[in-house]
């Protein structure tokens, strides 16, 4: 919960539009957004009792999960924080590019290139692993990576339309969403 609480700080307490002046923007990746709020209203609506745990299993077994889930909300925490403080200005909730938007590849952006995204379903599999129950956390899992995979294609639209090699080249070398995984592909 404490992990959901800095998420929602670091979003109501960010300028939506710091900095330039928007040169272009597309408002479908809002459509993403309400798909993956859909998304995370099933992974919080379906909540079993703190005891229950989420598969039958020994109590050793159930601990691992439980610290794999703490380790897990952290992560993704850092993950999200990190990734704003490094897109600083050019950070926005729709999909947008500003006067002197910049191709962003440090930070976070060298693990994957949309770590608020990775953020998300980090926080989603956490609370999931700690709260829900199965059926629902995967309808809500489906929702937000649908959700996702429409603001990814947006986003990278605008960014190959404004790089177009150099995003390229990019994309080929760092995954979307998943680190490790080249899923999500957005092509």
């Amino acid at each position: 919960m404490l992990c959901w609480g800095v998420f929602a700080a670091v979003f109501l307490f960010r300028k939506l539009s710091a900095g330039g002046s928007v040169t272009k923007r597309d408002r479908v990746s809002l459509i993403g957004i309400v798909i993956q709020v859909v998304g995370m209203a099933f992974v919080w609506w379906a909540r079993r009792s703190i005891a229950e745990p989420i598969v039958p299993a020994p109590i050793s077994a159930q601990l691992v999960v439980a610290v794999v889930a703490i380790l897990l909300a952290i992560a993704s925490i850092w993950m999200v924080l990190t990734a704003v403080r490094t897109l600083g200005e050019q950070w926005s909730l729709s999909a947008r590019l500003i006067d002197g938007h910049r191709l962003i590849t440090s930070g976070p952006y060298r693990l994957v290139r949309h770590p608020i995204y990775t953020g998300i379903f980090g926080l989603a599999l956490a609370t999931g692993l700690v709260l829900t129950r199965w059926i629902p956390f995967g309808v809500g899992i489906f929702f937000l990576a649908l959700g996702t995979v429409i603001r990814v294609r947006v986003e990278e639209r605008l960014l190959r339309e404004q790089f177009g090699n150099e995003f390229e080249t990019y994309a080929r070398r760092v995954p979307a969403v998943i680190p490790g995984v080249g899923v999500f592909s957005a092509k």
